[in-house]
């Protein structure tokens, strides 16, 4: 799997966040975006993931050599965000559930394993809504990385972590993103520790 950038630009109102950037992501080669906030690091995950359109330039997925068309992307990417909303009434047996209903699990792994994982045994049957911030990170972390796609989009992955959680996610990405396409939006090095590509968005910025 490749997703290639090409010279994609976005614009907000008459402000550009950024223009003219190529670059090409490859499975196997996890990599970092860094900037400053504000950069434009998140709204380049969205572009990536589909949920936002370039202002100019082109986005394409290239898989076995077969292209996909943005209506497409959301059969490849699974994506960890701490502005995504969990269903609180839900517990995390049931979201999970409900969940992997629409982006199926990886192969070998069950529901009951994941949550043993995370280290959420004790609530399992809690509604989300009384989870802490860690908690909730846990299970967004888990309900992308655990999804069979070839695309793992990553924004702060470590927001609300203890240390016990950022060893968590660290072992979560070696186990399981070996033979996918990685990126993860950070400036906090803890984060993209394991990324061998960078991909610094401030030198896209369009004054």
């Amino acid at each position: 799997m490749k997703i290639s950038l090409s010279d994609i630009g976005k614009r907000y109102n008459r402000e550009w966040i950024f223009r003219h950037l190529s670059f090409t992501f490859e499975a196997g080669k996890p990599c970092a975006i860094i900037g400053h906030n504000g950069s434009g690091k998140s709204t380049l995950l969205q572009l990536i993931a589909g949920s936002s359109a370039c202002s100019e330039g082109q986005i394409v997925f290239l898989q076995e050599g077969k292209s996909f068309k943005n209506e497409n992307y959301y059969q490849l990417v699974s994506l960890s965000a701490p502005y995504l909303q969990l269903p609180d009434e839900m517990n995390v047996s049931e979201f999970f559930s409900f969940h992997f209903q629409f982006k199926p699990l990886l192969k070998g792994i069950s529901v009951d394993a994941i949550i043993c994982l995370l280290g959420l045994q004790h609530a399992k049957e809690k509604p989300m809504r009384y989870f802490s911030s860690g908690m909730l990170q846990r299970v967004k972390l888990a309900q992308a990385i655990f999804a069979d796609t070839s695309v793992l989009l990553l924004d702060e992955p470590c927001t609300n972590l203890d240390e016990q959680g950022i060893a968590l996610y660290h072992q979560l990405i070696r186990d399981y993103t070996a033979d996918r396409v990685v990126i993860v939006s950070s400036n906090e090095q803890q984060e993209y520790a394991f990324c061998t590509s960078f991909l610094a968005i401030g030198a896209y910025k369009s004054f």
